[in-house]
């Protein structure tokens, strides 16, 4: 569970860095990934590509990001964490929220893991 617990913080230390190579560095090439928001899944990915290109995307929306772990817990395939999420917005976003605002939110992330690669990415607010 260790060696689990390094893979994911070396994503959070690259997520907050705006560091995708760091990101990405555990990932399988056939990466899932799904971002899921008031039980609604609004992104789906397949493929590290799809997930490199849409990294870039999302770096252009804040000026700094942090994900905070705050709980963490493993399962046979699956190490399930709770985060503490604050961002500042680089842009004016459709939902009302404007360039400098501050975004706090706590959610949640499930890494699936085959022979230490994350597989699949479930992030959940």
């Amino acid at each position: 569970m260790k060696i689990r617990e390094e893979i994911i913080q070396g994503y959070i230390d690259g997520y907050n860095s705006f560091d995708i190579d760091k990101m990405v560095e555990n990932f399988d090439r056939q990466i899932t990934f799904e971002n899921s928001s008031d039980g609604n899944i609004n992104v789906s990915l397949s493929g590290i590509d799809e997930f490199i290109t849409q990294a870039k995307q999302a770096v252009s929306y804040f000026t700094e990001r942090t994900q905070t772990v705050v709980a963490i817990n493993h399962y046979h395939n699956d190490t399930e964490i709770t985060i503490d999420y604050r961002a500042t917005l680089a842009i004016d976003l459709p939902n009302g929220m404007a360039k400098g605002d501050t975004l706090k939110l706590q959610g949640k992330s499930i890494f699936t893991f085959s022979e230490n690669k994350i597989i699949k990415l479930v992030d959940i607010s």
